[in-house]
């Protein structure tokens, strides 16, 4: 019985220690330089050039992505209003970084 007292202890501090190290990365937030691309194109519309095409796309349905520099990964984009107005930039966008996904807090042109 102390056995299993133990190992359900143990178990019990071991999730604890993993929750608060998940919890602490949650809260942090993520710069990432890139350019406000479409959907349709990605990194291939990551470019000055593209611009006039970004905005054609996305007020044509398509959403916005960012498209890193270097990497060239395409995230998407939770909030897409707070790209307005960026389309075809190259920014800076802070927000929390999840997988393949971007919930922007804030954009800074470059």
């Amino acid at each position: 019985m102390k056995k299993l007292l133990v190992i359900c202890f143990a178990l019990s501090l071991l999730f604890l220690m993993v929750a608060v190290v998940s919890a602490d990365d949650m809260g942090k937030s993520q710069t990432v330089n890139g350019w406000v691309s479409d959907s349709k194109c990605g990194a291939k519309g990551a470019n000055a050039g593209a611009a006039a095409c970004t905005k054609k796309c996305i007020e044509g349905g398509a959403s916005a992505v960012v498209v890193t520099d270097g990497d060239n990964k395409v995230l998407t984009v939770d909030n897409q209003d707070a790209l307005k107005g960026h389309e075809g930039h190259h920014v800076a966008v802070t927000g929390h970084v999840k997988g393949d996904s971007i919930h922007v807090e804030s954009v800074k042109m470059l």
